[in-house]
């Protein structure tokens, strides 16, 4: 029997997730000039990757397949994408906007994993998976270096994230409280945390800076 996973709140937030991820990837074979149909190809590889993979992953049934919102939505936002000039969708506004897709994105995967009854950490990671896995995925098939090869904070506050949905899930019942504040605490560090990193160019520390930096 699969479990109750969705609510209402965590609906709009897989559908918005799906938008904004989808979007970024027709923007990217945009700026690539490329064919509608690789666009769209694009937008649902980007939407849906890493919900796909976490739901492989946990043994649920592929969200996306049985949904009737999930794939016109990401054709949807390829058609927007079509349809607009790239420079819509350039600078740090959209930016913004795919860190609260992330962010989402993460919480959704963690409360899901959760539901399914894996335990914390391993649910905690399917957030990091189910926000970040769409994006690798464009980059390969782009052919471009992922972010996730650059010291820029993008998956760190995916794990915030989740490890927060992950500890206020397990926590809201002894202390009292409704779990939508455990995922509204959880989406807000989250997102605050990749807003300051495009904000301020916040990054991780790569391997071998301290001895560069001592020669």
């Amino acid at each position: 029997m699969n479990p109750t996973v969705l609510t209402p709140i965590l609906d709009l937030l897989d559908l918005a997730g799906i938008a904004l991820f989808a979007l970024s990837g027709a923007v990217l074979a945009a700026r690539l000039r490329q064919t509608f149909v690789t666009m769209a190809f694009f937008a649902l590889v980007t939407g849906v990757g890493g919900g796909t993979v976490r739901d492989l992953l946990i043994r649920a049934p592929v969200f996306w397949i049985d949904d009737p919102w999930v794939a016109p939505v990401c054709l949807g936002t390829a058609l927007i994408a079509w349809f607009t000039p790239v420079r819509w969708w350039e600078g740090k506004g959209f930016a913004y906007a795919d860190g609260a897709g992330l962010a989402a994105y993460a919480l959704l995967g963690s409360a899901k994993a959760l539901a399914y009854g894996i335990p914390p950490v391993p649910a905690a990671l399917m957030g990091v998976i189910t926000g970040s896995v769409g994006g690798i995925i464009r980059d390969v098939v782009a052919g471009r270096p992922s972010i996730i090869m650059s010291p820029e904070l993008y998956v760190t506050p995916a794990a915030l994230t989740s490890a927060l949905t992950v500890a206020g899930m397990l926590a809201a019942p002894w202390l009292g409280v409704p779990e939508a504040a455990a995922w509204s605490l959880a989406f807000v560090c989250g997102f605050a945390l990749r807003a300051a990193a495009i904000r301020w160019e916040w990054g991780l520390p790569s391997y071998g800076d301290r001895e560069r930096s001592e020669n």
